[in-house]
């Protein structure tokens, strides 16, 4: 139930929230903050990272493109698989494969090992793109790592591991929000 004197949570979390730890008595802090928090942090990074991105070479790039080029690999893999790695059907994901396809970040061919199959592959424009978000990804931790200290950063990132359920991880949040 939504405390009508708080109707609008986030803008209460934009003007300082509640007080966090270290406040006299139980944590007063909302536990609605958490997931705004770990949601305005991811994206933080992605949209920083896609900034740079767009500066570098790839301004077409859009974050599920990148889950998308991921889930392809090095080795390449069918529309199906990478639905699969996406948590996502293997239309959403054929229409995402278009798309990189059209960008010039992936192709599609005959499987070596199955002509039935179509594979597919990074193109060298889609593995430049690989390459230069993992290293914003790196500067953008050693940034956290700067401001918060590297053994803040290693807790957060142990914690998160120790609760994220790997069985049940996708990558489709846009599904959440209405999107495809």
């Amino acid at each position: 139930m939504v405390d009508e004197k708080k109707v609008n949570q986030v803008d209460e979390f934009r003007n300082g929230g509640a007080p966090g730890p270290g406040a006299a008595g139980p944590d007063p802090t909302p536990g609605w903050e958490l997931p705004i928090l770990l949601f305005a942090g991811f994206r933080t990074l992605i949209d920083r990272t896609h900034a740079t991105l767009a500066e570098q070479g790839h301004p077409d790039l859009r974050p599920a493109y990148g889950y998308a080029l991921q889930a392809v690999g090095m080795h390449g893999a069918t529309s199906t698989e990478i639905g699969k790695r996406l948590g996502v059907s293997k239309q959403a994901a054929g229409k995402t494969v278009d798309r990189l396809v059209a960008l010039g970040y992936a192709t599609r061919s005959a499987d070596p090992a199955d002509a039935r199959r179509k594979l597919v592959r990074l193109t060298p424009h889609g593995l430049d793109a690989l390459a230069r978000s993992a290293a914003v990804f790196e500067r953008l931790r050693t940034e956290w790592a700067a401001d918060l200290g590297i053994e803040r950063v290693r807790d957060l990132e142990a914690a998160l591991r120790r609760v994220a359920a790997p069985e049940s991880f996708r990558l489709d949040a846009a599904g959440w929000f209405g999107g495809a």
